[in-house]
């Protein structure tokens, strides 16, 4: 269901301005998903500090599952599509459309891992955290993201239960005598439609909103709290207290990044929740969504896989920070200024009777 579904009749294709429209918007989208998630990959593989987070993990992998889309599936789906024809044979057909929902439904598990592991990172004490995200944990989880996929994609449609009730509808609209046109078609039957639908879309998405919102409501308490700290006027010995310094740093960081939450619950909405509305819309009306429709919210979730850098990645100081000295050829101006050699701004305190410097 993640594969590019029948044009029933010459009349439904492209005509040919329409294809180099098709064609030119496929292609910057195939090379923004390929550029932008080789990018990721690399800098985590250079950069030390990136590693050592451990959020970066699921971004990686991330990367790797939306550059495999981009590599394996776009491609061939571009083809077909400009072309209006499947010329690489039935198997191959199975295969690439395996391949379609592995990967896609590997991306969307991914995301929903991160919003799991921000959710705890923000909401709950670091030493939660600490022991709730531990390498192991980690481990699992990734390995979930990509073993999971596997039972609705590889071994149902291998073993043909998606067409279980709908192989005369397929083997109909899998060849046009008119345009002597072969496609590759995946229909999907009712039992296959919802179970894979809640699997890949549905369970992840409502996981992500119950962590976006706990973090928002978390995001705006801290707010609160630091708002309240810098209203804070001195007491009544004249002197100024500043709040802890590094508790307004933790709270100022999640707020900021709690900014960012309507932007990516909004794209992963916009990208992937017209396809998955669809998918199981279609099989209760027998199958009459147009072919177009199809093909335009289809490559609408393949936007996403192209867009995931930018909203994980490069919205990232430290992620901003390690492209640019790979784009730079490693200019040191982009580097992290040494602990040893920076200068740092010193002031002075009193505890308990003894002088202190701090910088």
């Amino acid at each position: 269901f993640f594969s590019f579904c029948v044009l029933p009749s010459s009349s439904e294709g492209f005509g040919v301005p329409e294809k180099i429209v098709l064609l030119t918007f496929i292609s910057a989208v195939i090379l923004m998903a390929i550029l932008g998630n080789l990018l990721v990959m690399v800098a985590v593989c250079r950069d030390r500090q990136l590693r050592k987070i451990k959020t970066n993990y699921f971004i990686v992998s991330l990367a790797f599952a939306d550059l495999l889309v981009s590599v394996l599936v776009m491609p061939f789906g571009a083809i077909e599509l400009v072309q209006d024809n499947w010329i690489y044979g039935e198997m191959f057909c199975l295969v690439r459309t395996s391949l379609d929902v592995l990967l896609t439904t590997a991306s969307i598990l991914h995301l929903c891992c991160i919003s799991l592991d921000r959710y705890y990172a923000i909401c709950c004490q670091p030493l939660v955290y600490r022991n709730k995200m531990t390498p192991l944990r980690i481990a699992v989880m990734l390995g979930g993201c990509w073993v999971i996929p596997t039972f609705i994609s590889f071994l149902p449609i291998m073993q043909g239960w998606n067409s279980i009730g709908i192989i005369d509808l397929i083997q109909q609209r899998q060849f046009n005598k008119a345009s002597n046109s072969t496609y590759c078609i995946f229909m999907v039957n009712k039992p296959y439609a919802i179970t894979c639908s809640v699997v890949a879309f549905y369970i992840p998405f409502l996981l992500m909103v119950l962590a976006y919102y706990r973090i928002y409501v978390t995001a705006r308490e801290h707010a609160r709290q630091i708002r309240v700290l810098q209203r804070a006027g001195a007491p009544t010995d004249g002197r100024q207290h500043h709040p802890d310094q590094h508790s307004t740093h933790r709270m100022k960081t999640e707020t900021k990044a709690a900014k960012t939450l309507c932007i990516i619950m909004g794209c992963f909405c916009l990208c992937w929740a017209p396809f998955f509305i669809t998918n199981i819309v279609d099989p209760f009306i027998n199958y009459t969504v147009p072919g177009k429709l199809w093909t335009a919210f289809l490559w609408l979730g393949y936007i996403n896989s192209g867009l995931n850098p930018f909203l994980y990645a490069f919205l990232n100081k430290s992620f901003r920070r390690a492209f640019l000295i790979i784009l730079c050829c490693g200019d040191e101006r982009y580097r992290r200024p040494s602990i040893l050699g920076q200068t740092v701004p010193c002031s002075t305190t009193t505890i308990n009777g003894s002088t202190h410097v701090l910088r």
